[in-house]
């Protein structure tokens, strides 16, 4: 938070992304995906299982869910006067995370409102135009709820091509705001098992993905284990 505060005092932007074992899958899959992390200028830990690798390397992180920045993100750009742009998602969506926020934050500037279509290429015309657009409004701080890798592929050429502006991949941070999805409840998060509950809400969608988590988790285990006993 210091360093989002940092930056957007000084007028930069940036890009901060939330890495998870999804991620951590495509990483090792996807070079393109490699290439746009590595734009990214701040990633923090989306996942008791990055947590745990971390322990295990003996880096250690906190567990800062996505979900979880919005609200204090926002609260900084309102203490900051900064005004901030939210795309993704659908407009209705939007409209409801919107009047969330203010009426949370009623000092608060939401200077746009964006909601892509579901065939939107994150590095393509229209996410050119998106970028123009927010440059236009004034935003400086964009919350983007795409969905990886959509939201850190925006970030990434939002970071060439509007570079004032800070960019916060928040997965479906919004979606929760606006009531449109259900969170796990705090009980279920406190025993790191938010995955299954997810999981059991969408078993089509979400069991291959997270079959694949699993699969590289011993190999993701050894490799923290050797940074360990490397110091």
């Amino acid at each position: 938070m210091s360093r989002v505060a940092a930056l957007l005092a000084a007028g930069e932007g940036f890009a901060l992304a939330t890495i998870n074992l999804d991620h951590l899958v495509k990483l090792v899959r996807e070079p393109e995906f490699r290439d746009i992390y590595a734009a990214q200028d701040l990633v923090v830990a989306d996942g008791n299982p990055i947590v745990w690798l971390s322990r295990l390397a003996r880096r250690p992180v906190t567990l800062v869910p996505g979900s979880d920045m919005v609200v204090p993100l926002a609260r900084l750009a309102a203490q900051q006067g900064v005004p901030v742009a939210l795309v993704g998602a659908t407009a209705p969506v939007l409209d409801a995370a919107a009047k969330a926020l203010s009426a949370r934050l009623p000092d608060l500037q939401i200077a746009a409102r964006i909601a892509p279509p579901m065939e939107f290429d994150p590095q393509g015309a229209d996410a050119r135009d998106i970028l123009a657009t927010l440059e236009h409004s004034g935003a400086r701080l964009c919350f983007l709820a795409l969905g990886a890798p959509k939201q850190e592929a925006l970030a990434a050429l939002g970071r060439q091509l509007a570079p004032g502006i800070g960019f916060a991949s928040i997965g479906a941070g919004l979606d929760f705001l606006a009531g449109s999805q259900k969170r796990a409840p705090r009980w279920v998060r406190a025993i790191a098992m938010e995955w299954l509950w997810r999981m059991l809400g969408n078993p089509r969608r979400l069991f291959r993905r997270y079959a694949l988590c699993a699969l590289i988790l011993p190999g993701q285990a050894l490799a923290a284990w050797r940074l360990r006993r490397e110091g």
